[in-house]
């Protein structure tokens, strides 16, 4: 059973930055590919970012790209977010997500996919 804890969300101004960070605990990270998820109230959790297990592949929605950056540190247990240039259309909860992932460079995009989620953390942009 894998437990993830999401921190670093918060309120900030249009063209601001944030970092976001998920801690694992509880299975072997470095199995597990990882994503990032946003739901904004009204509306559907979309994909926002992924990596493999390895951090050698990484996926981003179009929406973020360019702005938006997915790392992560196997001996941290933890996979980030870095969030530049925010909109306030990117006002959501955050969640992160793990996936058992068989092939070193497997991520996935499908929600439906992922095994464990955290609780989220509220990302809050003003315009």
């Amino acid at each position: 059973q894998v437990q993830l804890v999401e921190s670093g969300g918060g309120l900030v101004q249009a063209g601001d930055s944030l970092r976001l960070s998920c801690a694992a605990s509880g299975g072997t990270f470095s199995r597990y590919a990882m994503g990032w998820f946003r739901q904004a109230p009204g509306k559907e959790r979309e994909f926002v970012a992924a990596i493999s297990k390895s951090g050698a592949r990484t996926s981003y929605a179009d929406s973020v790209k360019g702005r938006f950056t997915i790392s992560r540190d196997n001996a941290q247990n933890t996979v980030y977010l870095q969030m530049n240039n925010l909109k306030p259309e990117d006002t959501a909860v955050y969640s992160c997500a793990a996936a058992s992932a068989y092939l070193s460079g497997q991520y996935y995009i499908d929600p439906h996919k992922y095994n464990y989620w955290g609780q989220g953390t509220q990302v809050t942009v003003s315009s």
